[in-house]
């Protein structure tokens, strides 16, 4: 078992290796992916609707 004041130390040392991403780059990755959310629910929105006409169409033929 180490020394829990050495443990913290090489956390530290560890952590100041870390290359950390700026704001701007944080904030663009945060808009990427609410857009790409948000294509994508349109997408299985579309799809959703589309199967559902398809399963209708075809449980609606032998009436």
């Amino acid at each position: 078992m180490k020394n829990p004041i050495h443990f913290v130390e090489e956390v530290r040392q560890e952590v100041s290796k870390v290359s950390w991403p700026t704001f701007k780059e944080v904030w663009v990755t945060t808009l990427m992916v609410i857009a790409m959310v948000a294509v994508t629910s349109i997408f299985f929105l579309l799809a959703d609707t589309a199967i559902a006409w398809g399963v209708q169409s075809v449980l609606q033929i032998g009436r």
